[in-house]
């Protein structure tokens, strides 16, 4: 009886490690260099599909870190397709500052460029995967979260880099650890409704800023900033504002993965429109030194 047991057990976890996959795919290439995405299928249909971007400031990082995995197959166990993918790395090699703005402009615009096109492949692919293209969620961490801020801004802007898209697409939702847009129009404005938002931010960031940075039309603007427009217009958002924690926020994933589902699940998925402005202590919580973007070039790739 124990072996039959015992066989069982295996045999399960066998079935359950085939039924949710993973599996890499070519989605474009970029100046002779492939651009790969791994796809996480769970069992059975998707509930969604969350298109995740790593971080690393665009200098570092890769989409199938010790990191990035744990979280991508978590996110997978709980019933969602996550497709993780490379995307250039534009200020890779470069001395950057707060004065580097052209460099961080170009090197976010690659990033979308790429994402894009990820987003693209999967529409083309949808019967494949079985994929409700009005389902796909981005989500991203430091860096990652700037492209998808950014992504769904250029959309709603109807920006020519978005054009690759189509004409009705719209994301399901966006989730951004740590995140901010780039705007040279001054203060940020979308010309139509935007995905629902989950902002998670430390209120102490010195790496991404949780407020804004802005000269004449030109800023970056954080969490603070872009709330304040989102409650303004009236457009449905949850932010997490942690006190007096600074980028340490952007690896908070695995920490907030059942918020993040709940996000998905209740916010996204049944369109409900909620408004939520909550204050995050943990006491626990692991802490980084104070990181600015200087210190981008000494973080070691894995």
């Amino acid at each position: 009886m124990k072996q039959y047991f015992t066989a069982m057990v295996l045999a399960f976890m066998a079935y359950m490690v085939s039924a949710q996959s993973m599996h890499t795919y070519m989605y474009v290439q970029r100046d002779t260099q492939n651009m790969y995405m791994d796809v996480y299928m769970p069992q059975g249909t998707p509930k969604a599909c969350v298109v995740y971007a790593f971080g690393g400031g665009f200098m570092t990082g890769s989409r199938n870190g010790k990191f990035e995995t744990a979280y991508l197959q978590a996110l997978q166990q709980q019933g969602y397709m996550v497709v993780a993918f490379d995307y250039r790395l534009g200020l890779k090699g470069k001395h950057v500052n707060s004065l580097s703005i052209k460099p961080l402009e170009q090197a976010i615009y690659m990033a979308v460029e790429d994402l894009y096109a990820v987003v693209s492949y999967l529409i083309l692919h949808k019967e494949e995967w079985r994929l409700d293209t009005s389902t796909i969620v981005l989500a991203g961490s430091s860096a990652g979260a700037i492209t998808v801020l950014q992504a769904d801004y250029m959309l709603c802007r109807n920006m020519p880099i978005a054009q690759v898209l189509p004409r009705d697409f719209r994301f399901a939702g966006v989730i951004s650890f740590a995140g901010a847009i780039f705007s040279r129009e001054g203060r940020v404005n979308y010309l139509r409704e935007p995905a629902p938002v989950f902002f998670l931010h430390g209120k102490e960031d010195k790496l991404v800023t949780y407020n804004k940075l802005q000269l004449f039309n030109i800023g970056f603007f954080g969490t603070n900033s872009l709330v304040k427009r989102f409650k303004k217009f009236n457009y449905p958002y949850q932010v997490y504002r942690y006190e007096g924690y600074g980028h340490e926020v952007a690896a908070a994933c695995m920490v907030e993965l059942q918020s993040v589902t709940n996000f998905i699940d209740n916010i996204v998925l049944k369109h409900t429109f909620k408004q939520t402005d909550a204050t995050i202590n943990y006491p626990g919580f692991p802490r980084w030194k104070n990181m600015r973007p200087a210190s981008l070039g000494k973080v070691k790739e894995e």
